[in-house]
């Protein structure tokens, strides 16, 4: 009999609330302002936001009722299914700008990609959980968690979708670690690594398609292609330092008002609200990411059991990697792989992700004060 010592309702720590719906409001607000043109017309993008928003709190409250423990139970069936759909995704998937990530379901489409986010941090917390490993992992221990990982991985990339994948893999190395590793793995692995990146850096390159490349080329000198792919992190560089001190203030960033800036609503949104925010503002939205983040290892460090501590870390991995990749990108301090900026960039599948991930937190949150499994 499962039972709490304390009431519910004041274990949801409404302070970590707060600090989401400030961020998501802020996107929001950002996504209206970055669609409004000249002509004082926004699009009704900033409406589906809110929809996909509104949706996102039911996943939310959904993810964060159910016991994580079921949750992990049916953990290795689930990826079985996201399996199956990543593979249904290259076979029959829907062709969207240069990539196949999507599968039709006639009333809206679904992105496997990002349930596999998901249903790896599942998989794993409940394999790492099973393992009591003194001295961390060896160097064989360490396959079965890697393979977990790398084959929705490798699917993944071969859509093409080198964010996503580069965030599958910050997610395992995150629980990995919290399970520990021995030295000899950590030599294991460097002197893999050696020996198979020329093999592994062939196969990658081989699988990106030809803007990508050119992402990662022109990263190291965006001014050698400054009107292609260069234009963005030129811009958006331009867009951020314009902001100064105190912002261009609300509706005043001209870089995407006037089109300079493309996919200031998506990927490149942080430097639309840093333009309009200035330093300040800048200052305030990552002081409330850090006050998520802070929530986020919190939970972790009090989590009743290991399994409900690897939830988190897992979320807290997907969460690092997502923004300091993403700000990165904006200052051209990271190249471009379309990784976008969480509960703020305009989209439904990351949306509904980040809060289902968010969700698994405060359900781990919720179960800190359970007497009895």
């Amino acid at each position: 009999m499962v039972r709490l010592d304390k009431n519910r309702l004041s274990s949801l720590d409404w302070k970590g609330l707060v600090a989401i719906g400030l961020i998501v409001t802020a996107g929001v607000a950002t996504i209206y302002s970055a669609t409004t043109h000249q002509t004082g017309s926004p699009s009704t993008l900033y409406l589906k936001q809110l929809a996909w928003v509104g949706m996102g709190m039911a996943v939310f409250v959904a993810a964060a009722l159910v016991d994580y423990h079921t949750l992990t139970r049916y953990a290795y069936a689930g990826y079985a299914a996201v399996i199956v759909l990543l593979v249904g995704v290259l076979l029959v998937g829907r062709v969207g700008m240069g990539a196949r990530r999507w599968i039709s379901l006639g009333v809206f489409d679904v992105q496997p990609s990002e349930l596999a986010k998901l249903v790896l941090i599942l998989v794993l917390a409940r394999y790492c959980s099973e393992r009591h490993v003194r001295g961390g992992l060896g160097p064989t221990q360490l396959l079965a968690p890697l393979t977990l990982a790398l084959i929705p991985i490798g699917l993944i990339l071969k859509q093409p979708d080198l964010g996503t994948g580069l965030t599958l893999l910050a997610i395992t190395l995150s629980m990995i670690l919290l399970v520990g590793i021995r030295y000899q793995s950590i030599v294991f692995l460097a002197l893999s690594a050696l020996m198979l990146f020329p093999f592994f850096w062939t196969l990658f390159w081989n699988s990106l398609k030809g803007y990508q490349r050119n992402r990662l080329l022109t990263f190291v000198n965006p001014s050698s292609d400054p009107l292609g792919m260069g234009y963005h992190v030129i811009q958006s560089k331009i867009a951020i330092g314009s902001g100064g001190f105190w912002g261009k203030g609300f509706l005043g960033s001209t870089q995407s008002q006037l089109k300079f800036l493309p996919e200031g609503h998506t990927d490149f949104i942080f430097a639309v609200f840093a333009e309009e925010w200035g330093f300040v503002g800048v200052l305030g939205l990552l002081a409330l990411y850090g006050f998520v983040l802070f929530w986020i290892m919190e939970t972790a460090y009090k989590a009743k059991d290991r399994e409900g501590a690897f939830l988190v870390i897992g979320v807290a991995g997907m969460v690092v990697f997502s923004l300091v990749v993403n700000i990165g990108m904006t200052l051209g301090m990271m190249p471009v792989v379309g990784v976008p900026l969480l509960l703020m960039s305009y989209g439904g599948s990351s949306m509904l992700t980040v809060f289902a991930a968010l969700g698994l937190v405060m359900n781990v949150r919720l179960r800190r004060f359970m007497l009895f499994y």
